[in-house]
């Protein structure tokens, strides 16, 4: 999906650059064809991303890439009004699926016109004048429009088009927060409209009982919430726990209130529940900003998930007056928070043990949506990390995600007076071993190598995983099973274990005939390797991927690597003295050699060829950065360390050439402060068609 995305930006850009140099050089006809072509682009893809969202509860772009397209795309509209007629102005949800029957709105249910700064905000607060505000949550869930004739429920629409929407009475009517039958004095005719949400601990609580059947798991509370709403069986949205809240209207014989604040006041009269204990009255800027401040650092104690403020004139009247444009009402906007940032409340630290001992902090977070993501874990990196920070449990902390990166603590947002500090350990919590913080290294490591469970959970994780052996059907959780039950020790044991214990796993929770037969498939297939993933695989420290393909293209076959002295290592371009007596050293413990030997009864390991290319990136240290066109990251890094370059993840003065692709960042900035050589994607396949290291895995 990133990578469609990509080709999609590079697309809109190109058009929007055209279009603004011939606009800049006074071709003002050719520059009004681009920008037309360009919201001829963002609305195709604003009403893809709507269908895979309101239709498919599936959203293929988070929210900060579908609000960036949109409001390019009423920019747009704003210079060319002619386009607004099919445009983003015009344009709410997506039609109603064919699985349901659907029924027109009574009124049209509207979007709300979105702002992302306190200057947006200002520049719809400026337009009123000595408005009472009504500030409420903006809630991250599904429309409805609940029906009422004399109290009693008789329709209830999702929002659909915002013209029309799916009949889902029933299911709404399995949702205890909306009534059946109103109480007190009521309208004889009132559609209310608010939103179905899950709380976060339900969400949670769905997806680990998902994980252990084997069902669905959703990204987000939203998503469930909608999946589970849209469902065809009212029983099934009745077995997932949804809640919901009602905030506005539709349809209603005679208005019972004056104020929206007053509005809430008959909701939950009439037995509905509402946002109003986090509700404010606004009358300036400064109120405004500092409720929106305040939820910010208050969101995670929230038990549901929101996405920013709504703010309403309060007066009726004046709502009235104001009216609406033609998808959304004059009279209120939705302040949104940002996508790829949060704060949350630091629960605790763990310690999490890794397969070569060390030991890693690991955040315990309230959890909190970052992104379209529940984030309830964030790492810590090292003690040292810790005391930069000066993080303890308690404080309310900044916690930021971007794209796949794991989520990592910014800083701390606000202190927390009785908190206290986080002290390392200095006993293994899996196995009770020593801790020992060896000097010049960051890292606490383990000193029980051989008998920390922990490290042999991560050992045998590592040999199964995608880079390694690539075994599929073996995780984390057969793993720890397969241990306790004393199936596996050792890497060996693993292409015994079908012929050994294929019975038993059979009538474990979880396998069967089919995924015994796959897994023994996957075994069979692991039984001939290449020697780059047999050496990534068998875990020397500090050798990954890159450092095993330089050894097997350096040495060509498992032997040579084994009797490699320190000085052979260290001629290889990208080995140092560490390294090369870390790899040394591996071969040497008796243990591992042990290892090795009953691995290969089992296992082939193919010879490599020892040919490096010899270019002009031979011997150069290269970063990469940015997304190219044509190559992935992992194919990019391979084609440079085959022509002989160590391919590293920081700029430095050592550094000899950036390599950078689309969206280049940081590394590309530092490179041009340090006069590093920059290449694009044309000087990499000028190097490549030179030495014909492209083999064409394209």
């Amino acid at each position: 999906m990133n990578f469609i995305l990509f080709y999609q930006n590079i697309y809109v850009f190109s058009i929007v650059f055209i279009g603004q140099f011939f606009y800049n050089i006074g071709m003002t006809k050719t520059a009004d064809l681009f920008i037309r072509a360009e919201h001829a682009e963002l609305i195709k893809k604003l009403n893809e991303w709507d269908i895979a969202y309101h239709q498919n509860d599936a959203p293929i772009v988070d929210d900060a890439t579908y609000d960036a397209a949109k409001k390019r795309a009423l920019a747009i509209e704003q210079e060319y009004p002619e386009l607004a007629r099919n445009g983003a102005s015009t344009h709410v949800g997506a039609a109603p699926s064919s699985k349901f029957k659907t029924y027109p709105h009574s009124v049209p249910m509207l979007s709300i016109s979105d702002v992302f700064d306190e200057g947006e905000v200002a520049d719809w607060f400026n337009k009123l004048s000595n408005q009472d505000l009504f500030i409420e949550l903006k809630v991250d869930g599904v429309s409805y429009a609940a029906r009422y004739e004399n109290g009693v429920l008789v329709r209830g629409l999702t929002r659909g088009s915002g013209v029309s929407g799916e009949d889902i009475t029933e299911n709404l009517k399995t949702i205890p927060d909306i009534p059946q039958k109103l109480s007190g004095e009521f309208p004889s005719v009132i559609e209310v409209r608010g939103e179905v949400y899950m709380l976060r601990d339900d969400f949670i609580a769905l997806n680990a009982a998902a994980e252990t059947s084997g069902d669905k798991v959703f990204a987000n509370p939203r998503n469930a919430a909608a999946g589970s709403l849209r469902q065809l069986n009212p029983k099934i949205t009745a077995s997932r726990r949804l809640s919901a809240f009602g905030y506005t209207y539709g349809v209603v014989s005679e208005k019972m209130w004056k104020t929206q604040s007053e509005y809430f006041d008959r909701l939950e009269s009439w037995g509905f529940k509402t946002t109003r204990a986090w509700a404010r009255h606004a009358h300036t800027m400064d109120e405004i900003q500092a409720m929106y401040n305040d939820i910010i650092l208050t969101r995670a104690d929230i038990p549901f998930d929101i996405d920013g403020l709504v703010i309403k004139v309060n007066d009726v009247a004046t709502q009235e007056r104001m009216g609406a444009r033609a998808n959304s009402p004059r009279w209120e906007v939705a302040y949104k928070f940002p996508a790829a940032r949060a704060v949350t409340t630091l629960r605790g630290i763990t310690i999490q043990v890794g397969r070569t001992g060390v030991l890693t902090p690991v955040a315990e977070l309230e959890p909190i949506n970052i992104g379209g993501v529940v984030v309830s874990r964030a790492t810590l990196h090292n003690a040292d990390e810790i005391a930069r920070l000066n993080v303890r449990v308690g404080d309310k902390v900044t916690v930021q995600r971007a794209g796949d990166v794991i989520p990592q603590i910014v800083d701390v947002a606000e202190p927390n007076a009785d908190a206290v500090d986080f002290v390392f350990p200095n006993k293994c919590p899996v196995c009770g071993g020593d801790v020992v913080r060896s000097e010049g290294e960051v890292a606490y490591r383990c000193v029980n190598t051989l008998g920390c469970p922990a490290q042999r959970i991560g050992e045998l994780e590592h040999f199964v995983s995608r880079p390694g052996f690539d075994i599929d059907g073996i995780g984390t959780r057969q793993i720890e099973l397969f241990i306790s039950r004393g199936w596996i020790e050792n890497p060996a044991d693993i292409f015994t274990l079908i012929e050994k214990h294929g019975d038993e796993i059979r009538r474990l929770d979880g396998f069967g005939d089919k995924s015994v037969e796959n897994l023994r498939q996957s075994i069979e297939n692991a039984r001939t390797q290449e020697l780059h993933r047999f050496l990534t695989a068998i875990g020397i420290p500090d050798v990954g991927k890159t450092t095993a393909k330089l050894l097997a293209n350096n040495f060509g076959n498992l032997e040579s690597v084994r009797n490699a002295t320190i000085a052979e290592l260290t001629s290889v371009n990208g080995i140092g003295d560490i390294m090369a007596r870390e790899i040394v050293s591996f071969f040497a413990n008796a243990r591992n050699i042990a290892v090795l030997d009953e691995l290969l009864k089992y296992v082939t390991v193919k010879t490599a060829n020892k040919t490096v290319i010899k270019t002009a990136v031979s011997g150069k240290k290269i970063v990469l950065t940015g997304t190219l066109a044509n190559y992935g990251r992992d194919e990019a890094r391979e084609i440079l360390e085959r022509m002989g370059a160590k391919v590293s993840g920081s700029v430095s003065a050592k550094t000899d050439i950036v390599l950078a692709g689309a969206e280049a960042g940081s590394k590309l900035t530092k490179a041009q402060e340090l006069g590093i050589t920059i290449w694009d994607e044309s000087d990499f396949e000028r190097v490549i068609q030179e030495a014909g290291a492209d083999n064409g895995g394209r």
